[in-house]
């Protein structure tokens, strides 16, 4: 994702003493106190927390929904009920479903020369858990890893985006009518509270953001050795393989770069076409487009880019290109002016170099680069001699083909003929890989990711292990001779 709970570094190195922090502080020695009280809660316990956070969720819907696209200045409606309510309620629903068989002791084998004894794996509640909330999707990316850590029996702080205060204040509130504070608690991105957030000696932090605030994170994480799940974003890659139907995979690919107006992590950020194929797949995205938005401007359906920066990011990328050379194809389907909004049509983008900006950064808007290809082999080379993305994107129904990307390639998730859906998949672990994160959640995943594993050997009264205690003889030397081979 293009940036985190706030406006990227500057908001990570500010410090204020405010009521705000005086506040985080407070509630943070509570959680403390509370959990150390309390520090294993019971899965009937657990459960009825997941099952008032979902009660919750929907009987605030509409306020969230009304939040929401205050904050965008027009968040397509439907867009917050399919991306963000949908696959937040499912995941509280998988998780109430299984999460009683997760936290039961796994068996494990005892090597034989330590037997008798019984070896199990504990799964215990790490603690406090801090989450980081960007702006792009905030109730997903709050309410998915707030289910997994009270799944694994944790208390939780989470702190919303400055960039989304409407949001903010209806999740604090939500929250608040829900749970006691010293169980779950949402502060606010006022500033400073980035730094100070991020600085606390949490027992598992979870960051959503950009790869740079992401280190800056990290590095704060690290003066208390506290754990990080870090998902960023990067430039994720759409395929289409040599054989594939442009139209096919045009209109997915289109579905996944107009939702939220691109500014999706796992958006696809740039497409590897056949060079044959470039001026095909250009027109079938106009086919696409205009079909999903024949009008955009005045279109309750299409969302907008969510502050005056963001936008003036996206059109500083786009004019980089135009003045290096690219050849910007603008797909407007009804010849909309939008010099007086934030919305803006899709530009799909040809002749591009590796020394564009658009090639570079990761665009979380709507631009979309399109690099020809002569073999799947330079396509696995141009992807490789880039940072690792969240997601990579195969279009494409020869199996050795798809196979030979897969295995070829590195990036956090996959989604094959498709995009997106890979992420809401409660049963794959959701996560970044090098540059693009760290950590894996979503299911039973998220669920081990905010629990302490802990490996338990229990001996029986009688101890043979006492065999090898010194001195050291014969005995030893059979042994040696029997186990070490």
């Amino acid at each position: 994702m293009f940036d985190g709970s706030e406006t990227a570094a500057k908001h990570l190195d500010a410090t204020a003493d405010t009521p705000e922090l005086t506040e985080l502080d407070r509630i943070f020695m509570a959680q403390q106190e509370a959990f150390l009280r309390n520090p294993f809660a019971g899965a009937a316990q657990r459960i009825a927390h997941l099952q008032r956070l979902k009660a919750s969720l929907i009987s605030f819907q509409d306020r969230i929904v009304r939040a929401v696209s205050e904050d965008f200045g027009a968040r397509a409606a439907d867009e917050t009920l399919l991306a963000e309510f949908f696959p937040s309620l499912e995941g509280i629903h998988h998780t109430v479903k299984h999460v009683g068989r997760w936290m039961k002791p796994e068996r494990r084998k005892v090597n034989l020369v330590f037997m008798p004894g019984r070896a199990r794996v504990i799964y215990q509640p790490l603690g406090v858990v801090g989450i980081i909330v960007p702006w792009n999707y905030p109730i997903y990316l709050s309410i998915g890893p707030l289910t997994c850590a009270l799944a694994a029996g944790n208390r939780v702080m989470i702190k919303m985006s400055q960039s989304t205060p409407n949001t903010a204040k209806v999740v604090q509130q939500m929250i608040a009518e829900a749970f006691r504070e010293d169980h779950v608690a949402v502060v606010s991105g006022s500033p400073g509270m980035g730094s100070a957030f991020a600085s606390k000696p949490w027992n598992h932090m979870c960051f959503t953001g950009s790869t740079d605030t992401g280190r800056q994170v990290m590095r704060a994480a690290a003066d208390h050795l506290t754990p990080v799940t870090l998902e960023l974003g990067g430039k994720s890659p759409a395929i289409i393989g040599p054989g594939t139907p442009v139209n096919e995979a045009a209109e997915r690919i289109a579905f996944g770069k107009m939702l939220n107006s691109g500014q999706t992590c796992i958006a696809p950020d740039y497409v590897l076409c056949p060079g044959q194929k470039v001026e095909a797949f250009i027109s079938a995205m106009k086919t696409c487009v205009a079909k999903m938005y024949p009008r955009l401007k005045a279109n309750s359906q299409f969302t907008s880019i969510v502050n005056a920066r963001q936008h003036e990011r996206i059109q500083a990328i786009l004019e980089d290109a135009r003045q290096q050379g690219a050849r910007v194809t603008e797909i407007n389907p009804a010849g909309e002016d939008f010099s007086d909004t934030r919305k803006m049509p899709l530009y799909v983008l040809s002749d591009v170099t590796a020394d564009m900006r658009v090639m570079q950064e990761e665009i979380f808007g709507l631009l979309l680069p399109v690099v020809p290809y002569d073999s799947l082999r330079d396509v696995v080379a141009f992807v490789n001699a880039r940072p690792r993305p969240l997601a990579l994107y195969y279009f494409g129904y020869d199996r050795p083909q798809i196979d030979y990307v897969l295995n070829n390639t590195c990036s956090g998730g996959a989604a094959v003929n498709d995009v997106l859906i890979h992420c809401p998949q409660d049963d794959l672990p959701f996560g970044g890989v090098g540059a693009s994160g760290m950590g894996r959640y979503h299911g039973k995943a998220g669920f081990i990711n905010f629990s302490n594993q802990k490996g338990v050997l229990y001996k029986p009264r009688f101890n043979f292990t006492k065999l090898v205690y010194p001195p050291y003889g014969k005995i030893h030397h059979l042994i040696y001779k029997i186990f070490i081979r």
